[in-house]
């Protein structure tokens, strides 16, 4: 997704159960990731194993410096990979803690990395 404006390139939006949850926890004027190479490159902290990674995944308009980021805890048990334990910019709201499955979990950035015309696409 491309923003408006000239601050911002593309970025990675995360949507689950269809809700944009980047946008939900920093504003509309905010971003995610940046999304400049392979997805899977990127995401390599998000993977998830059995150690706890906190993963920064937005800031606000303001910037992360001024405000604060969204970050949340990543953990693999087993055939679940859990978010939790959120982090957000001054005066916005945490989204719950997910749970996913790991086998649909990890087809995720295999297949946006494999869309035609994205960066390190095949």
């Amino acid at each position: 997704m491309v923003s408006r404006g000239p601050r911002f390139g593309a970025h990675l939006r995360f949507l689950v159960n269809g809700e944009d949850v980047v946008t939900g926890a920093v504003g509309e004027g905010g971003r995610g990731l940046f999304a400049v190479g392979p997805v899977g490159a990127e995401l390599g902290p998000l993977r998830g194993n059995g150690e706890a990674v906190r993963v920064e995944l937005g800031e606000p308009e303001c910037s992360g410096a001024c405000c604060g980021f969204l970050s949340v805890i990543v953990q693999r048990f087993g055939g679940i990979v859990q978010w939790s334990d959120w982090q957000v910019p001054d005066g916005e709201s945490a989204p719950p803690e997910f749970h996913f499955d790991a086998g649909q979990y990890d087809a995720e950035p295999a297949r946006v990395d494999a869309e035609p015309g994205r960066p390190g696409a095949s």
